[in-house]
């Protein structure tokens, strides 16, 4: 039984749907509908091959996170001859941010066509970006490189990728501040504990001590949002003494 088969039991009128909705995302037609299905496939399915192979979106997710950072990385390359490595590296990092491809995937809507037993409600951002990423494997394995830079060029490159704006987009405040206290020599610490508060979501609140002096406080539902967000406060109370150094 092919793996197709065994994996969906689509009608025909929802497979319509589908071509349709790929199609419009697209910018072309699909040529394997059951690979671009895979991509839309949470792991809650449970889903398995013939083989007893997991089946879900993520493999499909290494696939695209590759190709879309070969893609941005060629666009840079040839686009500012003048980079080094270091500075390419930086910029392809702000181009392919989970943040901005969270930022994609919501603006090409690609959760409505998420197959989940997990109520879409309860999904945090990652998921829109994890989608976009399967999306752009699939396009890969379906179509071939060419029309995988194509969707690049069309949907993340040239809508989105302005050098100069670039340049001057923080990717992470928690790194400048940490850069800042390092060269000045102050400590710091981040002193991280859980607070669920009245939430039903467990939350994080983090309290960001530099020096003898506390600077900002904040929450979020993971360690790593609660620093950057902290971080980002203390980041403008020193803004003017970070920028002059």
């Amino acid at each position: 039984m092919k793996l197709s088969s065994k994996i969906f039991n689509s009608h025909p009128s929802t497979d319509g749907d589908f071509f349709l909705g790929m199609k419009k995302i697209l910018g072309f037609k699909p040529k394997s509908l059951e690979i671009y299905k895979t991509a839309f496939l949470h792991r809650s399915m449970n889903k398995k091959d013939d083989k007893g192979n997991p089946v879900n979106y993520e493999r499909l997710e290494f696939l695209g996170d590759s190709m879309l950072g070969t893609i941005v990385s060629k666009h840079l390359y040839n686009e500012v001859p003048e980079g080094d490595e270091g500075y390419l590296t930086k910029m392809r990092s702000k181009v392919v941010s989970r943040k901005h491809l969270n930022e994609l995937g919501k603006d090409l809507g690609l959760l409505a066509y998420v197959e989940s037993r997990i109520p879409k409600a309860h999904f945090g951002d990652n998921i829109h970006g994890n989608v976009f990423e399967a999306l752009v494997g699939a396009i890969y394995l379906d179509r071939g490189y060419v029309y995988c830079e194509k969707f690049i060029n069309e949907r993340v490159i040239e809508p989105y990728v302005d050098i100069e704006q670039l340049e001057g987009k923080v990717i992470s405040y928690k790194s400048l501040v940490i850069e800042w206290c390092q060269k000045e020599k102050k400590p710091f610490n981040y002193h991280v504990y859980e607070d669920t508060g009245n939430d039903e979501l467990k939350h994080f609140a983090v309290k960001l001590t530099i020096g003898d002096r506390m600077l900002a406080k904040a929450r979020a539902t993971s360690k790593k949002k609660a620093e950057e967000k902290a971080s980002k406060r203390a980041y403008f109370a020193l803004q003017s003494r970070i920028e002059n150094k």
